[in-house]
């Protein structure tokens, strides 16, 4: 007879806690980040950018569709790059990369700390990292 253990738990046995949500936050918002950064190439290539910017200029405005970036290019009419849809595109991906990065760093850490105490604590740095860089860079994108 077989007598060993299947080496995998079945989904009624697994439940959902707060570690499992976190792993599919950090595939999806992996998934997110793509898919903002495609919107904002397909944006600016639609908007005339593959006329107007080198590529550098074109992949530093998918990554982060701020209208600062057009500003020292030859783009002419900067009125289609500064509605409202690219600030909140750009909100999105910089919620999505603060959280999923942060998130990373706090896994690593997990990793490496010993003590339960190191871990509340990484926690925490990690909590004030977030909020500072959410706040700091929601700030640059609609105020500045």
């Amino acid at each position: 007879m077989n007598n060993t253990k299947p080496r995998t738990l079945s989904l009624s046995q697994r439940g959902m806690n707060f570690e499992t949500l976190m792993w599919l936050f950090t595939r999806l918002s992996a998934l997110g980040i793509y898919a903002l950064i495609i919107v904002g190439l397909i944006g600016a290539l639609i908007m005339g950018a593959r006329n107007q910017m080198n590529f550098a200029e074109v992949i530093r405005w998918a990554f982060n569709p701020n209208l600062h970036h057009v500003l020292g290019t030859n783009v002419a009419d900067l009125t289609p790059w500064e509605g409202p849809f690219w600030e909140l595109t750009a909100s999105a991906l910089l919620l999505l990369c603060v959280t999923h990065g942060v998130h990373g760093l706090v896994v690593i850490a997990d990793d490496y700390m010993v003590s339960a105490r190191g871990r509340q604590i990484a926690r925490l740095l990690s909590i004030v990292a977030v909020l500072l860089g959410s706040v700091v860079g929601l700030y640059m994108i609609w105020f500045t």
